[in-house]
């Protein structure tokens, strides 16, 4: 099958290869892929940044979900069936979206939401899932609590927005004035433009904050929450909870610890508990994103598709943070 590679970690372009299509196990099928998405993850995996988490075989395939057809089912799978449409985000030790076919757990699958072409459905697996274990999961948003949702108008930002709205929360967010118009469709109630305005400065007394930008931005973020509030970010780093929770072991626990010591700090001084996700896969979850969706309550938001024999080009458009949406990869 073709497949989008690459040879070593680091900042180098994903190249076209001919690769063994994947063996499935008996709770496994044989996706044939139709489309896949760009998410800031396979930067991450690329460049090597997740390696004390995870670590891969080169040569590697990139993509973290897709969405596609069943092509073949093992002896145990019950619950889907071949020709079912689907969209996946598969499990970590398992990636490779870009690419002709995936062998994926029938657990981690859902069926396509019906409205959606394959393309649109593509865009949603990591975003949706994300976005939905960070919110629900882990902030437990309620109805009338307040929310900083930062790059809103990026492909998780523009997720996120509308979730936050779904769950009854007030909702601001960061974002450039070519992205006003889109975060607020998407039903933003306070928009700060992060090239002008200092968010710290504007908002105070706030519920939670979903980060996905890290660093400065994410140490700012502390400053806006009331005692007692939540954090979660899925750029930040890991700390020991993290590391004692995904099962780490002592020495990256230690490591973890040691390098989000100033988050713990910050943790503390605020009186706010911090929390690094690492998205699960969830055909379960995924379900309920595409009953969201069906409903009209929740929509794909896609800046640009790109052929398949342009996944580079696709990679370097998402790097140049330009994106308004998503960006989809188109297989078939």
């Amino acid at each position: 099958m073709k497949a989008m590679v690459i040879d070593q970690y680091g900042k180098v372009p994903i190249r076209l290869a001919e690769m063994p299509t994947p063996e499935m196990g008996e709770y496994e099928v044989l996706a044939e892929i139709h489309a896949a998405s760009i998410n800031p993850v396979d930067f991450k995996i690329r460049d090597g940044k997740v390696k004390l988490l995870v670590k891969y075989k080169m040569p590697l395939i990139l993509g973290n979900d897709f969405s596609g057809v069943v092509a073949k089912v093992g002896a145990k799978v019950t619950h889907f069936k071949v020709g079912d449409e689907i969209y996946a985000r598969p499990r970590k030790s398992k990636i490779g979206t870009f690419a002709e076919y995936i062998a994926i757990h029938e657990d981690d699958i859902a069926l396509k939401p019906k409205n959606l072409s394959f393309e649109e459905a593509a865009s949603i697996p990591l975003v949706g899932l994300t976005t939905y274990q960070a919110l629900h999961d882990v902030l437990q948003l309620q109805k009338g609590e307040k929310i900083l949702i930062h790059a809103g108008s990026g492909g998780v930002g523009t997720f996120a927005i509308q979730l936050a709205k779904l769950m009854g929360a007030t909702v601001a967010t960061t974002a450039s004035v070519a992205g006003e118009n889109l975060v607020k469709s998407l039903g933003a109630d306070k928009m700060i433009n992060y090239k002008t305005e200092k968010f710290e400065e504007i908002l105070h007394n706030y519920d939670a904050v979903f980060d996905t930008l890290g660093g400065e931005t994410l140490e700012k973020s502390f400053e806006i929450i009331k005692d007692g509030g939540k954090i979660v970010s899925v750029s930040g780093l890991p700390n020991a909870r993290f590391g004692k929770e995904y099962g780490s072991g002592f020495f990256k626990t230690l490591l973890f610890a040691a390098a989000s010591r100033k988050l713990t700090a910050l943790e503390k001084k605020h009186h706010v508990q911090y929390t690094f996700l690492f998205m699960k896969p969830s055909g379960e979850q995924l379900r309920i994103i595409a009953d969201f969706i069906e409903s009209g309550k929740i929509k794909p938001i896609i800046d640009r598709v790109f052929p398949f024999e342009d996944a580079q080009k696709a990679m370097e458009y998402a790097e140049s943070g330009r994106a308004k949406g998503k960006i989809i990869v188109k297989i078939r």
